[in-house]
């Protein structure tokens, strides 16, 4: 998430309460996770495990809960008891919960063309582009952004929290909700069927590449980077985090794991699942998902145990 305009490093720090380790001059251009972060972001980390991969990303500021570390050139430390407490408190005010009691936010962007049909839902920020089709009971939660010649079907919800919880055994509550302040992305020329569901970014965005097209019941998860043209059958479910590139098919009911890349033009035969990044250009099937032709020889084998088995009892007795 980027803030709307730079805030210096002694503003972040007073806000959270946290003493300040390197220039308090710099400046912090938004706040993000370890994986999306960019230079001038601030980013958290709390266990010891993260901390040097956290100091030598990109991030230029550090909320951490120890000094006994070496400061990368040209970064700064704030440091606090509870980072997570103190990554909470800044989602908080810059992007605080909106309870609205109307349908469609009067600041909404809808472009010419564009069909809203009843009962849709429009949030803070939403920007929805020209010649689209949004059906009924439709949820564009606060800060998506849809393309040109967008189709959603009736039921879907585009914009809906993270699954995603900060975890730790030492206390009442184990999974403490990391709160969403990114959003979702659609390119132009997708449609979306009914009933699905795409969650924001937790810190960035969840992407739909130009020309998607998603069958009903679909789940993606957050920050999950979806290609161009892609093809995803009914009941397909993405965890966050995932790349899959263009051209890619997931035909019903394929699960894919978090943090995976599925190459282009990839082809997911039904109720496969994916533990592992896959190649792209190949067709794969089965849990774990290999390359299909390679499942059908096993199962060709699988099929056949019974059958050696006898002829294995038969040998032995004839001994």
């Amino acid at each position: 998430m980027k803030f709307q305009q730079p805030v210096s490093t002694k503003w972040i720090a007073d806000l959270i309460n946290a003493e300040t380790i390197g220039s308090t001059a710099l400046q912090a251009y938004g706040i993000n996770e370890l994986h999306k972060v960019e230079h001038g972001d601030l980013c958290f980390v709390d266990h010891p495990k993260y901390y040097y991969r956290c100091l030598n990303s990109a991030a230029s500021h550090i909320i951490i809960n120890t000094k006994d570390v070496t400061i990368p050139e040209g970064k700064d430390l704030l440091v606090v008891d509870d980072p997570f407490e103190a990554y909470l408190k800044i989602i908080n005010h810059f992007r605080p919960f909106h309870a609205t009691q109307q349908l469609q936010n009067e600041n909404a962007i809808v472009g010419e063309g564009t069909v809203i049909m009843p009962n849709v839902f429009i949030g803070v920020d939403v920007k929805i582009g020209n010649n689209c089709i949004i059906h009924p009971n439709v949820m564009l939660l606060d800060y998506t952004e849809i393309g040109d010649n967008v189709i959603i079907q009736s039921g879907t919800v585009i914009g809906s929290d993270a699954f995603y919880y900060n975890t730790k055994k030492n206390r009442d509550v184990w999974y403490k909700k990391m709160q969403s302040c990114g959003n979702v992305i659609i390119e132009d020329d997708v449609e979306i069927g009914a009933n699905c569901t795409i969650d924001r970014g937790v810190t960035a965005s969840t992407q739909i590449g130009k020309g998607t097209k998603m069958d009903n019941l679909v789940h993606i998860g957050h920050d999950t980077m979806v290609g161009k043209n892609c093809l995803f059958a009914a009941q397909v479910g993405i965890a966050g985090a995932c790349v899959i590139e263009d051209g890619v098919t997931l035909w019903g009911q394929v699960g894919v794991s978090k943090t995976l890349t599925i190459g282009e033009n990839a082809v997911i035969l039904a109720q496969s699942g994916v533990p592992s990044s896959l190649d792209g250009n190949k067709i794969y099937f089965g849990y774990p998902a290999v390359e299909a032709q390679s499942k059908r020889k096993e199962l060709v084998w699988i099929k056949r145990i019974p059958e050696i088995w006898e002829k294995l009892k038969q040998l032995t007795s004839g001994k």
